[in-house]
């Protein structure tokens, strides 16, 4: 059953009703909260279902990216929480932290350099391999 969100223009206070369409067609849903019949409905957010195929397409294309700065530790991790968010799985806690701490300002060496798992060195020697 589809959710409708709508201001009361009486209170302005947003109040969502369940309805089936037929009763969004007919119903008169009066606000919860002081009783006012004066509704308009709120258009919510729109989700597009897409392809695994059409987000890796999306990743693919340069142009897409936005105005990614590799000088600018934020528009870094923006870059990267867009790239997460298309991908669909989770990054686990390293990405976060990594994440939030170029949000935050750090260079991307240093955070690089201190978490192992994301390929910097964490202070151990080269010769290992």
């Amino acid at each position: 059953m589809p959710e409708y969100e709508f201001r009361c223009m009486d209170c302005k206070r947003v109040v969502s009703f369940y309805l089936t369409i037929a009763e969004y067609e007919s119903a008169a849903p009066a606000c919860p909260h002081c009783g006012g019949a004066q509704l308009r409905r709120k258009i919510g957010r729109v989700r597009m279902a897409r392809s695994e195929e059409s987000r890796l397409e999306t990743l693919s294309d340069p142009s897409s990216w936005g105005d990614v700065d590799e000088n600018d530790p934020q528009s870094m991790a923006r870059m990267m929480r867009r790239m997460s968010q298309e991908t669909g799985e989770e990054m686990g806690p390293e990405f976060d932290d990594a994440v939030d701490r170029l949000e935050a300002g750090e260079s991307p060496d240093e955070v690089e350099n201190s978490i192992p798992a994301l390929g910097g060195d964490g202070g151990s020697d080269d010769d290992d391999f």
